[in-house]
């Protein structure tokens, strides 16, 4: 939360993230996830991906993003999952690869009485569907609590 640009792949900053992080003793387990809110004409997601150290804290990665488009509550809250799933496409291999544990978060209420529920089992499907694990709230923090605090 520093500000600090990090401008090279991706796949090479977790890369070395999980490389330092081992080296200092710690066990690791990544969630992603993406929230978005609308502010006027534009619809700004922001996607994290979450770095929990086992028994000491963590730290995140922030990916923001504009687009102007409108889109239905359920159309967003695929979009947002849509974000997920494909960072964790790109670092899956590589979690793999070092024994990461690795979750898919989506900002979305199971609670029927909330509008995102109406995309509750389409996520839920798209995630499972490519291997991940799901979470939904109240339990996906990486989207409900730390993506929601830099959109």
């Amino acid at each position: 939360m520093n500000g600090t640009i990090l401008g090279t792949n991706l796949k090479e900053l977790v890369e070395t993230t999980i490389v330092r992080e081992r080296q200092a003793g710690h066990r690791l387990k990544v969630c992603i996830g993406t929230d978005s809110q609308v502010k006027g004409a534009h619809i700004e997601f922001a996607t994290v991906i979450v770095f929990l150290r086992e028994h000491s804290g963590g730290f995140m990665f922030i990916n923001n993003h504009r687009e102007r488009k409108k889109m239905s509550i359920k159309e967003r809250m695929i979009a947002e999952v849509a974000r997920s799933v494909d960072v964790a496409y790109q670092l899956c291999d590589l979690l793999d690869h070092y024994g990461v544990g690795l979750e898919v978060h989506a900002d979305i209420n199971t609670d029927p009485h909330f509008k995102s529920n109406s995309a509750l089992k389409e996520a839920m499907g798209y995630i499972l569907g490519m291997g991940f694990v799901f979470k939904a709230k109240p339990h996906a923090f990486a989207s409900s609590s730390c993506a929601d605090k830099v959109v």
